[in-house]
């Protein structure tokens, strides 16, 4: 009745058919209203209704269980599409989850990647000018570039944990290490001087000993100011910020230095490890420990590769795999050239760099104010690493505030 009131309109004659699927289950229902007399095109007025609807007999029947029987199958198939493209996009979400549960201070950085590289996308497929012109996204390729920007971190998974949260240029645990080193280097030093005093005290006469305990006294509290001024600079040296000019030279001489163990045997200061760890001249990773890092391009290539993609989003390894690619072939893993690297990646990395540069919750560097990151990015475009026309995309359509609006905004 509502819907007659609603719709001014009369039912006179219905037929419901469920629509059944392939697991016997009914999904849903086909329901047909005032079946015509032949010949009879529409229902307008009152005696339409009345003497033109007639009752759904057999044959109605049969043709609406046929009818029913297709659309079963069709619906089903759009259900079970949307499960499946559901489910994948629950796994593409739970793969980063994963990946940030492993290096918590990155949290939401793929996230952010994805909505800046989509919105980059956007844009380009809307601009003007030749060079970017031939760049035209469908529905289906924006979502693989979605999918491959918040995937594109996923091979961190391959690299050891020590190595992906690494803050310092020692671990904590050979900080500590050095630390107890040198407090037993302390400790040795001040066991000596008391030995010393009282040897001299036992074989000559007060004023003798009296000279030699105060030169002892000097000698060692020179010795142990030096040791703190070793320790403080290894400290210093330890934070991941540019080693400052000499440093190189100092931290080898302070490792040249050696003492005795309980076991009478000669120990440097510091181990070559430790050494070449404290001589890193920018950041926190030794060569090898940059390697590893680099390395999870490679593992997310490797692994995204086994997933059996659709036609629509094949490419995801690919444009997810060359995200640290440069134009000049200095990138990797790869070193691809201009011509071999996909505009989506393309993208990506200038997405990618704008957000390491002004992330706010990485303990091991300060944001970058929104300024500067595009100057650093400007500089690389300047050098030929970046691609020019998207970077001035990227600035002119502001596509950066999609992550970071303006604080007054």
């Amino acid at each position: 009745r509502s819907f007659d009131e609603k719709h001014r309109y009369q039912t006179r004659s219905i037929l419901t058919v469920p629509m059944i699927s392939a697991r016997d289950e009914v999904i849903g229902v086909i329901q047909l209203i005032n079946r015509r007399r032949a010949g009879v095109l529409t229902l307008a007025s009152t005696d339409d209704f009345a003497h033109n609807v007639i009752t759904f007999d057999d044959e109605s029947e049969n043709y609406a269980a046929a009818l029913s029987s297709q659309a079963g199958i069709a619906l089903e198939n759009a259900l079970l599409y949307d499960e499946v493209k559901t489910l994948f996009e629950g796994f593409v979400h739970a793969s980063v989850t994963a990946i940030e549960s492993r290096d918590p201070t990155t949290s939401g950085h793929s996230e952010r990647v994805a909505r800046l590289t989509v919105g980059f996308a956007r844009a380009a497929d809307s601009a003007g000018g030749p060079a970017l012109a031939p760049l035209s996204f469908t529905e289906d390729e924006l979502k693989q570039i979605e999918f491959a920007a918040l995937l594109h971190d996923f091979g961190k998974v391959g690299v050891r944990e020590r190595v992906l949260v690494k803050a310092n240029k020692l671990y904590e645990h050979d900080r500590a290490l050095v630390l107890a080193r040198f407090d037993f280097i302390r400790r040795t030093v001040e066991a000596d001087a008391s030995r010393d005093k009282i040897r001299y005290l036992l074989e000559q006469s007060r004023e003798q000993a009296a000279e030699k305990l105060a030169a002892i006294d000097r000698d060692t509290e020179a010795k142990l100011r030096e040791l703190d001024d070793f320790v403080a600079f290894i400290l210093k040296a330890n934070q991941p910020t540019v080693l400052e000019q000499g440093g190189f030279e100092r931290i080898a001489e302070i490792a040249q230095r050696t003492f005795i163990d309980t076991s009478g045997a000669h120990r440097p200061y510091l181990t070559p490890e430790e050494a070449t760890a404290l001589q890193i001249g920018r950041g926190s990773l030794t060569v090898a420990e940059r390697e590893e890092i680099q390395s999870h391009v490679t593992h997310t290539f490797n692994f995204l590769s086994q997933i059996p993609w659709s036609r629509t989003v094949r490419n995801v390894p690919i444009i997810a795999g060359a995200h640290h690619e440069k134009l000049d072939g200095s990138g990797y893993p790869r070193g691809l050239l201009a011509a071999d690297i996909p505009a989506p990646a393309r993208m990506m990395t200038i997405s990618d760099i704008y957000d390491a540069l002004t992330a706010s919750d990485r303990p091991y560097k300060r944001a970058v104010p929104e300024d500067r990151a595009l100057d650093i990015i400007r500089s690389e475009v300047d050098r030929g690493l970046l691609d020019a026309d998207l970077f001035e995309l990227f600035v002119d359509a502001e596509i950066y505030h999609l992550v970071r609006p303006r604080e007054n905004a």
